[in-house]
């Protein structure tokens, strides 16, 4: 019972991992987007360009067996009246699928999926650079609530933090670059 509530435990923590990959590279244009990952099959048939997730929905898949499995193994932990235990070949075949299941979805999730994930740099950009919590980078030069302005005024018109700083002339252009560039900046590899 402790072992099959364990591989339940690892199922759920990969399904919560294979599900912030899918989301993560959800796309091709409207998704999040942030990442891409392998193609490992010939893209949708209604969205052209899209890269299906597939093993992270193995992983999903795998899951729900196991979560199914515990159920069963649970279940069958229950009747072993006086110690007959009746249905131990219901619990070791379940937790025997469970293990095996998970061990060797995890090694294909890692080696032909998780190894390939490659970082959208560009749209990361993008979404930086449309960040509202960019103001807090001119905080200490033009005070909380100048920067707050900034904030709002970008927030209500749709431009980014840069566009009103400049706009609004709170600091010199170059310098409004200088600080927003170093916040932005990607580190060298």
């Amino acid at each position: 019972m402790e072992a099959s509530g364990a591989l339940k435990t690892i199922a759920v923590s990969l399904t919560k991992i294979a599900n912030d990959v899918r989301w993560l590279a959800s796309g091709p244009r409207c998704g999040i987007g942030e990442i891409r990952i392998p193609s490992l099959q010939p893209g949708s048939s209604i969205m052209p360009g899209k890269v299906n997730p597939v093993l992270p929905e193995v992983i999903v898949q795998v899951a729900a067996q196991v979560i199914g499995n515990d159920a069963a193994i649970t279940l069958a932990g229950q009747a072993g009246n006086f110690e007959l235990n009746v249905m131990l070949p219901v619990i070791a075949h379940n937790l025997l699928q469970s293990i095996s299941l998970l061990a060797k979805s995890a090694a294909l999730f890692c080696d032909k999926c998780i190894r390939g994930i490659e970082v959208n740099e560009e749209r990361c950009r993008s979404y930086l650079e449309q960040s509202l919590a960019l103001a807090t980078a001119l905080v200490p030069v033009i005070g909380y609530d100048r920067a707050a302005s900034v904030a709002k005024t970008a927030s209500e018109t749709g431009e980014t933090i840069r566009e009103v700083a400049i706009g609004k002339k709170v600091l010199p252009e170059g310098e409004v670059h200088r600080i927003l560039d170093d916040v932005l900046r990607t580190p060298k590899k």
